[in-house]
């Protein structure tokens, strides 16, 4: 080991990392934001704020997290979180979604400085919660099918592009990016789109109108929380640790706390420890141990472009073929749905995975909560009646 990696100093793997990262970034994260911007109906505007906090925020913070603790520690946003939103669009207004995003980054922060987040996601199912979240993407995944059939062209190279890059299975050629360069050829070749529609301005940044409901709340904040706690950064940081850093959970929470705050005041979704990220910039490919931190800082700074080109990416949803866009954002989620199953039906309580999955695939609302927060409780309850044994015995272990 050299003397730049016993003092922590900038390395090739880490900074390649850092590189490999921001692509992850680019081609997995960004198609999906613009596909959840289409499903909202969202102005221009109201795009290109949310857009720029969210990687502004989460470069920020991931930048001075990591420089002052010297440890690798991505902060981006929830993407179970935006996808979850896409599926509530005509369920709810722009104005009542922000203010449960306002709403869950508040009650977010307060179950961070009382330290209790992780005891309450220790006590909620997993394969419930998991289940759930699967049945609520499900639709994502059945409008590729019909969207291809529709629009062989466009939509059908959009997910050849993708399905080459499963069968590549190569880091530098992600399947996201595969797809988005596939489809965005198929674009230009039928003149769906025109680069000259395409101009750079910076982005707009403003406080939109929120509005609060206990529905919205229930059904929106509720969820955002336990998304972002259980499947961002509980493993998020499980990761860190199991790598033999010793994280300060609680002061990394809080920040994440703080950063969804600021997030929902623009428009934004809850931050959270980046999963995919810490995989890429915390593994064992990142370098020594003393530097993977700098591949994060490397990262961060490259992510400052994709906020700073948030005016053009709210162009892009105005200007993209509806069959591409709905490919994109079907691909880009398919891994998390893929993992959603895995977790929820691999193990334990597959019974209440099972109920919560067929809930939350119906759309439904009673007393103007979506099926989504009925699906946690059908699954606890179908728990209890089929494998109470099973539920008692994770309680047992959690507590």
């Amino acid at each position: 080991m050299g003397p730049a990696a016993r003092h922590g100093r900038p390395n090739a793997p880490a900074l390649l990392a850092g590189l490999t990262a921001f692509v992850w970034y680019a081609f997995g994260a960004v198609p999906l934001h613009i596909a959840v911007s289409v499903q909202l109906h969202l102005t221009p505007e109201q795009t290109s704020s949310w857009v720029f906090i969210v990687w502004f925020s989460g470069a920020m913070l991931s930048i001075a997290l990591s420089l002052l603790l010297r440890q690798p520690i991505p902060i981006t946003w929830t993407i179970p979180g935006l996808v979850y939103l896409g599926t509530l669009a005509g369920q709810f207004s722009y104005a009542e979604l922000v203010g449960a995003n306002l709403m869950a980054g508040i009650l977010f922060l307060v179950l961070a400085l009382l330290g209790a987040g992780g005891r309450i996601m220790r006590w909620l199912p997993l394969p419930v919660v998991m289940g759930m979240f699967g049945g609520s993407i499900l639709i994502y995944l059945t409008r590729i099918v019909t969207v291809v059939v529709q629009d062989v062209v466009v939509a059908g190279s959009t997910l050849a592009g993708y399905l080459l890059g499963r069968w590549l299975a190569d880091r530098r050629a992600p399947p996201v990016g595969l797809a988005v360069i596939f489809g965005s050829v198929a674009v230009l070749l039928t003149g769906e789109l025109s680069t000259g529609q395409l101009p750079w301005h910076l982005p707009h940044l403003a406080v939109p109108a929120m509005a609060f409901s206990p529905s919205a709340f229930v059904a929106v904040s509720l969820p955002l929380v336990v998304l972002a706690l259980g499947l961002g950064n509980v493993q998020g940081l499980g990761f860190l640790v199991a790598q033999g850093y010793r994280v300060p959970i609680n002061a990394v929470t809080i920040v994440t706390g703080v950063g969804s705050v600021i997030n929902a005041l623009f428009g934004g979704h809850p931050a959270t420890v980046a999963r995919t990220g810490a995989a890429l910039l915390a593994g064992p490919d990142a370098g020594p141990l003393e530097g993977r931190y700098w591949g994060v800082v490397t990262a961060a700074l490259c992510t400052l472009a994709i906020a700073f080109a948030a005016g053009t990416v709210a162009v892009l949803v105005s200007v993209l073929p509806r069959g591409f866009v709905i490919v994109l954002a079907g691909v880009a989620i398919l891994s998390s749905f893929q993992d959603a199953l895995e977790r929820a039906f691999g193990g334990h309580l597959r019974f209440g995975a099972l109920a919560a999955f067929v809930v939350a695939a119906t759309p439904f609302s009673v007393f103007g909560i979506t099926s989504a927060f009925w699906a946690v409780l059908a699954g606890v309850a179908g728990s209890l009646v089929a494998e109470r044994h099973e539920l008692y015995e994770y309680w047992r272990q959690a507590r």
